[in-house]
């Protein structure tokens, strides 16, 4: 079931997603070679903390997998999503994926974005030009009366008339009285199909874009997924609410 915000819980999950949004650009002005992903988990978390938030990835579960252990997920070039962070040092030239889940009076935001670490390849600042520029784009399809398939549609176009693929595994969703709400929502699929844009919806939509193919693995620790041909990725996200019968990013600091 498709859950319908009322102002007051709009209110709430704006808080949350303000959080969000200044923990990314926070992380991400600290993002360079040398430093280990597991220094800015705790630089998230410290911030998180600070404004009586709570990670909402830290101790998340699923089937079949350890509690994650990480405020952020931090996935590294082939690493797609879900990436736990550690020791691992950022090299020049790689692309960190930053992903932030906050929870505050009950209420989520969700929201992710792709870094340059130094100095990247060309081919690499287009997939992540590619990957932010489909998100932005699907975006503007949720407008009233459309259906999510007219984003999904949008954002699979542009990614694959730029020669990426669109992963296919993992998708976006309902977020805000719990991380995870209805609907699921496909970076892929047909115009006019799926579920009508509706006021008051809140959506964390999440394009994943590949280099090459789209297919994924998931890593032995359970949570890290990863290109199957070990090919970079990219990985952008905004929760975004549906007001006045058109689109607002919570997520955008």
């Amino acid at each position: 079931m498709i859950l319908i915000k009322s102002k007051k819980e709009i209110d709430l999950i704006r808080e949350s997603c303000f959080i969000v949004a200044e923990v990314l650009q926070l992380v991400k002005s600290y993002v360079k070679p040398g430093i280990a992903t597991i220094e800015l988990d705790k630089i998230a978390e410290d911030y998180i903390l600070s404004n009586n938030g709570r990670p909402a990835f830290k101790g998340y579960s699923q089937a079949g997998s350890f509690d994650f252990p990480g405020s952020i997920c931090s996935s590294i070039d082939d690493e797609v999503v879900h990436g736990i962070p550690g020791n691992r040092v950022l090299k020049e030239g790689e692309i960190l994926s930053i992903d932030v889940g906050v929870e505050k009076n009950k209420y989520f935001g969700d929201a992710a974005l792709s870094v340059a670490v130094g100095s990247i390849s060309n081919e690499k600042q287009k997939l992540m030009d590619v990957t932010e520029g489909s998100l932005y784009l699907g975006i503007e399809q949720l407008k009233e009366g459309n259906r999510l398939g007219d984003y999904s549609s949008t954002v699979q176009t542009l990614v694959e008339e730029s020669g990426f693929s669109v992963v296919r595994d993992l998708c976006g969703h309902g977020v805000g009285k719990h991380l995870h709400e209805d609907p699921q929502i496909s970076n892929y699929g047909k115009k006019g199909n799926g579920p009508l844009i509706k006021n008051g919806m809140t959506l964390a939509l999440e394009p994943m874009v590949n280099m090459g193919s789209y297919k994924v693995i998931v890593a032995e620790d359970g949570w890290t997924v990863l290109t199957a041909d070990g090919k970079p990725s990219a990985h952008f996200e905004h929760t975004v609410l549906i007001i006045d019968g058109k689109p607002e990013i919570l997520t955008k600091c």
